[in-house]
């Protein structure tokens, strides 16, 4: 009897005979491979837009990537969320087809890349704040020197 469990491409359309644990697994494996890159490639945008409404000290452009990077932190923090609790079926699953016994000195822990992804989570919420201060400190500033706003610009013109 072979017990080996064969690998599942968790994009495939064609439905897969197996339990629904197997099932559930396979779209929380899905949600992992999707939210995380994803989250990754928000960030890498999210740090040339802020690189961009920094130089452009632009109050709202500062706001949209403020909130930008405040939605990656929580695109973050639903990876990391899903992902530990795959990896918490995907062992209970394993547990459950092959038998306690089987699994008894196996100890689920999260390295570096865990540390990485909350220390991703956290400083995106913190970088989201900063901007969306600087936003607000920006538009309640008054004009620099040799800057004129609008209104004072339109007060000029009859003289």
């Amino acid at each position: 009897q072979n017990n080996c469990i064969p690998l599942v491409d968790p994009f495939a359309s064609e439905s897969l005979d197996v339990s629904t644990s197997v099932q559930h697994l396979i779209l929380l494996h899905r949600a992992v491979m999707v939210v995380l890159p994803l989250s990754l490639v928000l960030l890498v945008c999210g740090w040339i837009c802020g690189l961009l409404s920094s130089l452009a000290q632009s109050a709202p452009l500062l706001l949209f990537t403020g909130c930008y990077f405040l939605l990656g932190g929580v695109l973050t923090l639903a990876g990391v969320s899903i992902y530990i609790s795959y990896s918490h079926l995907a062992f209970a699953e394993t547990a459950r087809q092959y038998g306690p016994q089987h699994v008894q000195g196996v100890r689920i822990s999260f390295g570096w890349s865990m540390a990485l992804a909350w220390g991703s989570c956290a400083s995106e919420a913190f970088s989201g704040a900063l901007l969306l201060s600087a936003a607000r400190t920006l538009s309640l500033s008054p004009p620099l020197c040799g800057h004129l706003s609008p209104q004072q610009v339109g007060g000029r013109g009859g003289d």
